[in-house]
């Protein structure tokens, strides 16, 4: 009877794992503009910095300016 519970115990423990032993994560698209325009404006959302022309909201990086959703 202990070998069956211990049998059976075994076998919902490892029915339970997932097979998923790797996930591929993909580099998003992401444009990176080295210098700011001449016409832009400095915009706080939240208490964050954003850099705001053409439309669009920016966030300043190390590598230069990307392009965030606000």
């Amino acid at each position: 009877m202990r070998t069956i519970v211990i049998l059976f115990s075994v076998l919902f423990i490892l029915s339970s794992t997932s097979c998923a032993t790797y996930v591929e994560a993909r580099p998003a698209n992401v444009t990176i503009i080295k210098s700011t325009p001449k016409r832009y404006k400095i915009v706080k959302v939240k208490g964050k910095r954003y850099y705001f022309w053409n439309g669009n909201h920016y966030r300043k990086t190390n590598k230069g300016y990307v392009i965030v959703r606000v």
